[in-house]
């Protein structure tokens, strides 16, 4: 039921940004401002669907890893891939402390998990099983795919945002634009709106993960185990808030950014003691 509810609030959010799109299109240009936004968002959306596992396995240096160098990780993966009737995704690595694990591909397929070596070094056997099955599970439920959609229309959104800033620039009084004051709230509105929907669909997409990652897996306290370990390693290592990794940051399974005050209520990633509760949960426990 959670599960189907969770589709139908993501495709809502998908189409919600895609209007926006459209919308902010119309304001920059009429019609041909209109036409302008769908080709654009066309284009971006075709992008990051077939490189945004390239881009973020790259903002991340990752490398790939054979069975011989990560057997542990190699043999989770396998068995939980086959139990999934599944093809076994490639292997990465990344050459960071700040621990973490994401995983990336536009399908089963064409996926890619990659783990920092500061999660390899922070978490047992157990506790890596846990977290490896919650970023399968973002494989199979195609999260990957609707999180880099919603990044590219996001992004679309900001530079139509722009283009409505810039555009009033020159224009006669009675031309059909929306003048500074519109261009002004497209500017700021836009962005700040597509930034809230984005966070919807992967705080969606994360409780999602973590519920199927411990159905997978059985073992919804190893998972729980491995996020508390993962808040106290990303709050003591966090990554720099750089532009190539804000994108990826929202696949990861914790933020790597330090969150603090507004940073967290705006965060990508629900509240860690939140999601520990849910999974808790469906161990058995009672709060």
């Amino acid at each position: 039921m959670h599960h189907h509810l969770n589709g139908v609030k993501t495709a809502i959010l998908l189409a919600l940004m895609s209007g926006l799109i459209l919308l902010a299109g119309l304001a920059v240009g009429g019609s041909s401002g209109l036409t302008i936004a769908f080709v654009i968002a066309l284009a971006t959306n075709g992008i990051s669907y077939f490189y945004s596992d390239r881009l973020a396995l790259r903002s991340m240096r990752a490398r790939p890893v054979s069975q011989a160098e990560q057997p542990a990780m190699y043999r989770i993966v396998a068995e939980l891939s086959t139990a999934a009737r599944q093809p076994m995704p490639r292997l990465y690595i990344s050459p960071t402390q700040a621990p973490n694990a994401f995983a990336t591909g536009r399908n089963p397929r064409n996926a890619a998990v990659c783990c920092t070596t500061g999660i390899l070094e922070i978490l047992d056997e157990r506790e890596l099983r846990g977290v490896l099955g919650h970023e399968l599970s973002h494989v199979y439920n195609r999260d990957i795919l609707i999180s880099s959609v919603a990044a590219a229309l996001a992004s679309v959104i900001m530079y139509l945002g722009y283009l409505a800033w810039l555009l009033p620039i020159g224009r006669s009084s009675d031309d059909d634009g929306p003048g500074p004051l519109g261009a002004l709230a497209i500017l700021i509105l836009g962005p700040v709106a597509a930034g809230l929907i984005q966070m919807a669909i992967s705080r969606s997409r994360e409780y999602q993960a973590d519920a199927s990652g411990a159905a997978v897996t059985g073992d919804p306290l190893a998972l729980a185990s491995a996020l508390r370990k993962l808040e106290a390693g990303t709050r003591a290592l966090p990554l720099p808030p750089e532009p190539s990794l804000q994108s990826t940051s929202a696949l990861m399974i914790a933020n790597p950014f330090r969150g603090d005050g507004v940073t967290r209520l705006f965060s990508t990633h629900p509240p860690m003691g939140e999601r520990i509760a849910r999974l808790e949960q469906m161990a058995g426990y009672r709060r």
